[in-house]
């Protein structure tokens, strides 16, 4: 039987970035998980261990600790950028590399310069792909938790016999948003095209009367292409279900105000919207 070897990378994974920027008693916090891996001309190693073109992954490491030490972080996007293009120019056998990147968010306490709250598990994402001189990014954002109390129906599907569910016109609509935003092009304000993002897709859950979650995935997605000069968007939503608890045994009527929160099972609603022409990667 012929064997041979297929595509493959390798790299660092999950290395945890803190970085601490002093001027003068006010200090800036950055909290990063870096992940790199690397590509190319890697076969020997695979089939008889020469290792004379692998770059190994502490290597990779201190790099990242290194970069991070030369010049300031800046936007995940540029610092994941600048990786990626000092990997693939500096190794002649390393042809591509993809840095990922979270950003943990901590906010300041009151007005102590030097004291952080970490807020929530929201999660600022990059993923920045390095091939010979290309290179493309995908921005996004982790577990952005969001709930509205109203304005949220679900009604008019198929039954059978195992269909349970009741219909409702008025329930709780809760998720964990995980979105990822492709540009077309990398002349952009990493920043500001984050915030005016994340800002759309809030905007959109709030104010989408929704008759279900994939209506409201839609509408975010669609928001966002409505705002930015990105290709596609995708988005992965969980039903965080809140089921109202009957209290009749209790002798109480459950308004629709009175609900357990389950973990699991769930719902898992994922979509993706693009423009009509955007090509299909």
């Amino acid at each position: 039987m012929a064997v041979h070897l297929g595509p493959n990378q390798y790299g660092k994974a999950e290395n945890r970035l803190v970085t601490v920027s002093r001027n003068g008693s006010v200090h800036t916090l950055r909290d990063l998980t870096v992940s790199t891996s690397l590509r190319g001309e890697l076969a020997a190693t695979h089939l008889t261990g020469d290792n004379s073109g692998v770059v190994p992954t502490d290597t990779q490491k201190n790099t990242v600790y290194a970069f991070a030490k030369e010049a300031p972080v800046g936007e995940i996007e540029e610092f994941a950028l600048r990786l990626g293009r000092h990997f693939v120019g500096s190794f002649e056998q390393i042809t591509g590399a993809r840095v990922l990147i979270e950003e943990h968010g901590w906010g300041r306490i009151a007005a102590n310069d030097h004291s952080f709250l970490r807020g929530s598990d929201e999660k600022r994402t990059t993923a920045v792909t390095v091939e010979n001189e290309q290179a493309w990014v995908v921005s996004g954002l982790r577990d952005l938790v969001l709930l509205k109390t109203t304005g949220s129906e679900f009604h008019g599907y198929p039954r059978d016999r195992y269909t349970t569910l009741p219909e409702t016109d008025n329930r709780i609509l809760a998720t964990a948003v995980s979105a990822q935003w492709r540009f077309a092009s990398l002349d952009v304000d990493w920043a500001k095209s984050f915030a005016e993002a994340r800002e759309a897709m809030l905007a959109a859950f709030a104010e989408t009367h929704s008759l279900s979650l994939q209506q409201t995935l839609y509408a975010m997605g669609e928001a966002v292409l409505e705002t930015l000069d990105v290709e596609e968007i995708r988005l992965v939503m969980p039903n965080r279900h809140h089921i109202p608890v009957d209290l009749t045994p209790f002798g109480l009527e459950n308004r629709n105000e009175i609900f357990v929160a389950t973990a699991e099972p769930y719902g898992l609603i994922e979509g993706t919207v693009r423009r009509a022409k955007s090509p299909v990667r």
